[in-house]
C-alpha cells in the first residue's frame, strides 16, 4: 500500500504589480488569517478584510520602486509572504529591512517561512544590498526561525507593542543579518 502526498508544494514567486483584484483579495485574507492566529504583526483583531485589502494596496503602491514582494502560492492561492523594502537614506544604498513574513496557519511548520526567508535573502543579493535588518515579537516562532537561518541579535526593546489583543504588550527583538555574494 502507498499514500501519496496530494497536498501541492508551494510555488515561490515575486508579486505582480500593480495588485491584481484576486492577490488582494488573497492577500488581505493571509493577514487576517495570521493576526487572527495571534500573530504581532501590526494589527489587532480581528483585523476586517477590507482594512487588510486597504493596507495591502497602500502597501504595494506607496513602496520604494525597488521594494521587493514575495508570495507563495499553492492549489489554493497564497498560502505566504514576504518583503524587503530599501532603506530610504541615500547614505544606507546597500541596507534593506525585511518586513511581514506571513504564512497561513494551513502551510505552517512545513518549512515555507525558511523557503521564503532564503528566497528573500537572494533576491536581496541580487539586488545588491549586502544588509538586512528586521525585527520580531520575542519568543515567537519567527525569532526562533531567524536564530536558525543565522541572523545576529541586536537586542530587546522592552514593551515595544501590544498583541493583537490590543491589550498584552510584548517585547521586540531586532535582527540583522550581512549577505556574502551569492
Amino acid at each position: 500500500m502507498s499514500i501519496h502526498n496530494t497536498k501541492q508544494i508551494p510555488v515561490i514567486e515575486r508579486l505582480r504589480l500593480p495588485l491584481s483584484d484576486s492577490d488582494l483579495r488573497a492577500l488581505a485574507r493571509l493577514l487576517a488569517d495570521t493576526v487572527e492566529s495571534g500573530s504581532a504583526v501590526s494589527f489587532l483583531a480581528p483585523l476586517p478584510l477590507e482594512r487588510a485589502e486597504d493596507w495591502w494596496q497602500k502597501t504595494t503602491t506607496t513602496a520604494h520602486p525597488s521594494a521587493i514582494f514575495l508570495v507563495a502560492r499553492d492549489a489554493e492561492g497564497i498560502v505566504g509572504t514576504v518583503q524587503l523594502h530599501p532603506a530610504w537614506a541615500p547614505n544606507q544604498p546597500h541596507r534593506a529591512e525585511i518586513a511581514k513574513l506571513l504564512v497561513h496557519r494551513r502551510s505552517r511548520r512545513a518549512g515555507l517561512g525558511t523557503q521564503l526567508m532564503q528566497a528573500i535573502e537572494d533576491a536581496a543579493r541580487r539586488a545588491g544590498f549586502g544588509l538586512l535588518t528586521l525585527d520580531t515579537k520575542q519568543g515567537c516562532a519567527a525569532e526562533r526561525l531567524y536564530r536558525k537561518l543565522g541572523w545576529a541579535c541586536v537586542g530587546t526593546i522592552p514593551r515595544f507593542a501590544f498583541d493583537p489583543d490590543g491589550t498584552t504588550p510584548h517585547d521586540d527583538v531586532i535582527f540583522y543579518k550581512e549577505l556574502t555574494s551569492p
